[in-house]
């Protein structure tokens, strides 16, 4: 007699990624509360301009510019495209954005601190406006392409500025969002903790100019770790209304956020 045993169900489906608006909880070494947090990284920034780029060249031994023209390409970067660069800072992913479009007129860029985009060495013809990531100034259905590097860690509100971002963008625009995350193993946490929080720090101390220097590159790290995981940010800008999203990895910790719009923004 056989023997009908029934058959064992399905496993059910993994959850979904929870939706999240802060990037991460807030960094009470730094700032006490949310409301704070403004403050302290416009200040932050504004006073350690100067020598940005110059450690950053440093953190990235010298290959931070070709990652950033590879990474852009990736994302689906073309000549005579308009290119809206989301925490412009200093410029380094908007001066490649310039020469891979063709020219700079068509690339604008958007930055809380004014002390950072002033020291920029962009091209003239290239725009620079002083805002937030939650709240553009531009039009709706406006940019071909839209680039934030390094900047998702200090935003306020993920869903809010992944909304804005979807709005500014025109229909089959593309998104490319740039970001530093943790390694999966625990050697390399140790290994990237320990270089962006002991040891660039300590070498600022012997050329930097402004004091705030060591401090901002262990804020990095402390936000890096802090940060939600990947799944979580895919998870708010495909709630955000983008499409295709995915992510593409490099050696381990660089972490490249692409979408594209779909459908026509309603005016607002």
């Amino acid at each position: 007699m056989t023997n009908l045993s029934p058959s064992p169900s399905p496993s059910p489906p993994p959850p979904a990624s929870p939706l999240v608006h802060a990037p991460h909880i807030p960094l009470t070494d730094y700032y006490q509360t949310e409301q704070d947090r403004q403050a302290y990284l416009r200040k932050i920034f504004d006073d350690t301009a100067l020598d940005y780029d110059r450690i950053e060249a440093m953190l990235a031994w010298g290959t931070g510019s070709h990652y950033r023209r590879q990474a852009l390409i990736r994302g689906g970067l073309k000549a005579g495209m308009k290119v809206l660069d989301v925490g412009v800072g200093t410029g380094l992913v908007a001066a490649q954005a310039c020469m891979l479009v063709g020219n700079p007129a068509l690339v604008t860029g958007v930055d809380p601190s004014p002390g950072m985009m002033a020291a920029s060495n962009l091209p003239k013809t290239m725009v620079l406006i002083e805002g937030r990531a939650e709240s553009l100034p531009f039009p709706d259905n406006h940019f071909d392409f839209l680039s934030m590097g390094y900047a998702l860690r200090h935003i306020s509100d993920l869903s809010v500025a992944f909304a804005e971002f979807e709005r500014v963008l025109k229909p089959s625009g593309n998104l490319c969002i740039l970001e530093i995350t943790q390694p999966q193993s625990r050697v390399g946490q140790w290994l990237l903790k320990n270089y962006m929080r002991g040891v660039i720090p300590l070498l600022t101390r012997f050329i930097s100019r402004q004091k705030d220097t060591t401090t901002i590159w262990r804020y990095f790290w402390d936000s890096i770790e802090a940060c939600v995981p990947p799944e979580q940010v895919m998870a708010a800008l495909d709630t955000a209304g983008l499409t295709q999203v995915k992510r593409h990895l490099e050696i381990g910790i660089f972490s490249e956020y692409q979408a594209i719009k779909t459908s026509l923004s309603s005016a607002s």
